[in-house]
């Protein structure tokens, strides 16, 4: 027992890494220079907001009792009544919760209030995220997810990934498009950045879905093997389903633009781990590269619907994010097998089409869920605080616009040698700061 509790040490933590630094540095090498430091700091400040707000009332109401919905906010407030013991798994949910606030930023760089997204976290992860959570996580006899409803998922497709993505393409369509959005390049400023992040998420990714597990507590032999048996498949699983949706991404990418790029490598490995989460324990070998490559391959081609019906999604949370966790979540309906963490045959092994069922009922109860109330907040702040900087802002710059700080300095003047001096100008923050 003492060797679990280390091993969900070390899990948490590696969850809580892909959410600072490494999305922070996935989505921020992706952003313009001008708006890198407020995509990074987005994903910071949903771990302090979201993590303190879990802690309060989330664990009670995703954990705390019965409930079709969520449970009594109130049961265990603030920890009352959680065993010490038990802090470790609360940590390891409430990083789900953090990272699954901070997707839906990507969707929304450079163009947001800094204090609209302080004040949508909050709101999001109490109407939102923590009853989702409830749904699909905490199996007791009256949730409608994971229960009522039977949809296998095993770390999160439906709860962080389709939640997450569904949220980001309401934003987008209330919050609008970037300034010169299709008239102008909005390419990724520094790609050494994102392709770090997404190297650190796939790192990150095995406290995520291998964390996942859960073990009865009992040190009996045959548990145990249990146990060994099912951290195998979910490391082996997401192992392969990464490696293959790196190909089918860089294949369609070839196939459709003529290039294998190093930012289609980064977000084919995001998109292979996204589909594989709910799969991760549901599958064999084969079912997870099948779901790899399927998605790499459909999600290569989903980012560019953004253009075709014209909505902007900045940092392609919906082409990855939801079209990933869609396909992830359903596919288990075909490719889960009997001996996996739900026990169910799906249909490709004998099984029928009712897993196939269950699974695409999950994922339309999580999309309706997702998007009805996510609407309702985002018109809320709409017609209140409002979303959007200024066009003066958004054209200088978000970063300073919103946080008096630019990313990088790029004023200097040549000595009379013709080499780089000492720096011309100081930035408008110092400038600021000295007056």
């Amino acid at each position: 027992m003492d060797g679990y509790y280390a091993f969900m040490l070390v899990a948490t933590l590696l969850v809580l890494m892909m959410t600072v630094p490494a999305l922070a540095l996935f989505y921020g090498g992706m952003s313009r220079s001008k708006s890198v430091l407020n995509m990074m700091m987005m994903s910071f400040v949903s771990a302090a907001i979201v993590g303190i707000l879990y802690v309060l009332v989330g664990w009670s109401m995703g954990f705390g009792g019965d409930g079709v919905f969520f449970a009594n906010p109130f049961e265990l407030f603030a920890l009352d009544g959680v065993a010490t013991s038990d802090y470790i798994f609360v940590m390891f949910q409430m990083t789900f919760a953090v990272i699954t606030a901070a997707l839906i930023s990507g969707a929304i760089a450079d163009r947001v209030k800094f204090s609209a997204w302080l004040l949508f976290l909050p709101i999001w992860a109490l109407l939102v995220y923590f009853p989702m959570a409830h749904m699909v996580f905490s199996c007791t006899d009256e949730a409608l997810i994971c229960t009522k409803i039977g949809a296998q998922d095993y770390a999160g497709g439906t709860a962080v990934h389709i939640n997450a993505g569904v949220a980001a393409l309401v934003l987008v369509l209330v919050v609008g498009k970037r300034l010169g959005f299709r008239r102008e390049p909005m390419r990724p400023h520094n790609l050494t950045l994102t392709m770090l992040g997404a190297g650190m998420l796939w790192m990150g990714w095995y406290g995520f879905n291998v964390g996942s597990i859960v073990f009865t507590g009992s040190n009996d032999e045959e548990n145990m093997a249990q146990f060994f048996s099912e951290t195998g498949r979910t490391f082996a699983n997401t192992t392969m389903a990464t490696m293959a949706a790196i190909l089918g991404w860089l294949i369609i990418e070839r196939l459709l633009h003529g290039k294998a790029t190093s930012l289609g490598a980064a977000s084919g490995i995001v998109a292979g781990l996204v589909a594989i989460t709910p799969a991760a324990g549901a599958v064999n070998i084969s079912g997870a590269l099948a779901i790899g490559v399927v998605a790499g391959a459909v999600c290569a081609w989903a980012v560019s619907w953004k253009f075709r019906l014209g909505y902007d999604d900045s940092l392609d949370v919906v082409g990855v994010h939801l079209v990933g966790g869609i396909i992830g979540t359903v596919l288990i309906g075909l490719f889960s097998t009997s001996a996996g963490a739900g026990g169910i045959d799906g249909l490709f092994y004998g099984g029928g089409v009712d897993s196939l069922v269950d699974q695409t009922l999950g994922v339309l109860v999580a999309i309706a869920y997702s998007g009805i109330l996510t609407a309702v907040i985002a018109l809320a702040i709409k017609f209140t605080l409002g979303w959007r900087v200024t066009e003066e802002a958004e054209v200088e710059g978000i970063d300073f616009d919103q946080h008096g700080e630019s990313a990088y300095d790029l004023h200097t003047s040549l000595s009379p040698s013709g080499s780089t001096g000492v720096l011309a100008t100081a930035t408008k923050s110092t400038e600021g700061a000295n007056a």
